[in-house]
């Protein structure tokens, strides 16, 4: 889809997207012009359509012998504050655009948005671009139809900040979408061994460096743990190390962005029912968070040093494969009991976190995971849950995070709770039973941060999406990737 600005309309406007406040009066009079305008306000009054919050409505006219849509989409009271709500707006409205075969649609705010121009050229490229995205790669026939150009009608003196905000949404938008479409793949296509060369692929393309040993190589580090998880399955586990230095002074911080990269997860012997596994080519969301933010932070040439971590595997179920009662021995050289295979991703990220610490040097550490059910029993699907050790970096997270609309939602790191996850007979236990097993499962993460600034996000719910809303498609959100990129540019 290419996205540009209009100054001066065409004589025929094929379809016309319009946002509006509610019972405000129009303000593109004289811009539209009185014909075109008095068509809308006849319309709306028919229809009895008043531009309430996330009302949408479309409608159809001849105009010189040619068809001519209007989508009409209601942003209620906007408050100029609240970027998320028009992104979404925006999102749907062009949605509508589509579902009515729209090639060429204009796109016009009747009301002050009172956004940035940068901001706003942003929020459209990002917003478009997002919500015209399907996963149709194994249809036989695809049918699926695509706005190919999208104007937005507005009046400046000149478009440099609009065009340089439509160009960064654009490549948010493009770390998104490879996201999105790593989530998605089967788990008979992305194994680990699949996954690791994506990760090559993208730092060919976008231009940072990459690493990836063999079971071999784990193995001589000691990363029992790690390799535990993957032991039951044919697909030979990969650590997959990305490195990105864009401000190569050695007083610079290293940031270590760790993804849990599960490319399926059965549970092992605490196996799962049939429809907790079928969502569970998406275990891997974190890693694809990971590998889209580099593609992203990579393009951007943000002046910030940054590692990433992926232990990447597959948690099956065969002779080979780890059993409750087993003992590992961690990277660190802490044990552990393991009371539950199915808490498995917790098993790969302590590895890959100490492994960051102990060999990159890194300065401090996220780690991103589709870790815990409590997750989405708690938050739902539109939260990501987010627990921390430092608040200065959480509160640039939760900076980060309004403004590109991911939502977070802070849960304590309650250490009463450590309590859950000792064992009698090794250091830890891999899962603290019932309660607060968001919580605990951070916990047992912590034990291997040292003194770091550290960050954990759980996706699990907002990794996926069940239907197609907003900026959101079926499937696979690319949840995290926006986050991380706005995180890391404002350390600059």
């Amino acid at each position: 889809m290419k996205i540009d600005v209009c100054r001066k309309l065409p004589e025929h406007i094929e379809t016309l997207v319009l946002l509006q406040e509610e019972d405000s009066k129009f303000k593109g009079t004289e811009v539209l012009g009185e014909e075109l305008i008095g068509a809308i306000e006849d319309f709306c009054k028919a229809e009895d359509f008043s531009f309430k919050e996330g009302a949408i409505k479309s409608f159809t006219r001849m105009v010189r012998k040619k068809k001519q849509v209007i989508v009409l989409c209601g942003v209620g009271e906007h408050k100029k504050k609240e970027t998320n709500k028009l992104r979404n707006h925006i999102a749907n409205s062009l949605r509508e655009a589509t579902r009515n075969k729209a090639r060429q649609a204009y796109l016009m705010f009747a009301f002050d948005t009172g956004i940035p121009e940068v901001q706003l050229g942003h929020l459209l490229s990002e917003s478009a671009l997002l919500s015209a995205y399907k996963f149709n790669k194994y249809l036989s026939s695809d049918t699926t139809h695509e706005i190919e150009n999208l104007h937005l009608i507005y009046s400046a003196k000149t478009n440099r900040h609009l065009n340089r905000g439509i160009l960064e949404g654009r490549i948010y938008a493009d770390a998104v979408i490879l996201a999105r479409n790593l989530v998605n793949e089967p788990a008979n296509v992305l194994s680990p061994e699949a996954l690791a060369e994506h990760a090559k692929k993208a730092a060919l393309e976008y231009g940072f460096t990459i690493d990836i040993y063999n079971m071999d190589k784990i193995r001589r580090m000691k990363m029992e743990a790690f390799l535990a998880v993957g032991k039951g399955s044919s697909s030979e586990p990969k650590l997959i190390i990305m490195r990105y230095n864009g401000k190569p002074d050695k007083k610079s911080p290293l940031t270590a962005l760790i993804g849990k990269g599960l490319t399926f997860d059965t549970g092992g012997y605490s196996i799962k029912p049939t429809n907790g596994m079928l969502s569970m080519k998406s275990d891997m969301g974190g890693a694809a968070a990971v590998i889209g933010a580099f593609s992203a932070i990579a393009t951007l040439k943000l002046k910030v040093n940054v590692i990433g971590v992926i232990a990447a595997a597959e948690n099956m179920i065969s002779g080979a494969a780890y059993r409750p009662g087993d003992i590992l021995t961690s990277m660190s050289g802490k044990t552990i009991e393991v009371v539950n295979t199915d808490a498995e991703g917790r098993l790969t990220l302590i590895d890959a976190v100490h492994y960051a610490i102990l060999k990159e040097k890194a300065d401090r550490v996220l780690d991103i995971a589709t870790l815990t059910g409590a997750a989405v029993g708690a938050l739902g699907k539109d939260y990501t849950a987010v627990l921390g050790n430092d608040d200065a970096w959480m509160t640039k997270l939760n900076d980060a995070s309004k403004l590109c609309g991911e939502k977070l939602w802070k849960l304590p790191l309650h250490e009463p709770y450590k309590e859950l996850i000792k064992s009698e007979i090794a250091d830890l236990k891999n899962a603290g039973g019932s309660q607060a097993g968001c919580i605990t499962a951070a916990l047992f993460i912590h034990e291997f941060v040292q003194d770091k600034p550290w960050i954990h996000l759980d996706i699990a719910g907002s990794s996926m999406s069940d239907k197609a809303n907003g900026i959101n498609s079926l499937g696979g959100t690319g949840a995290g990737v926006r986050l991380l990129v706005s995180l890391l540019k404002s350390m600059e």
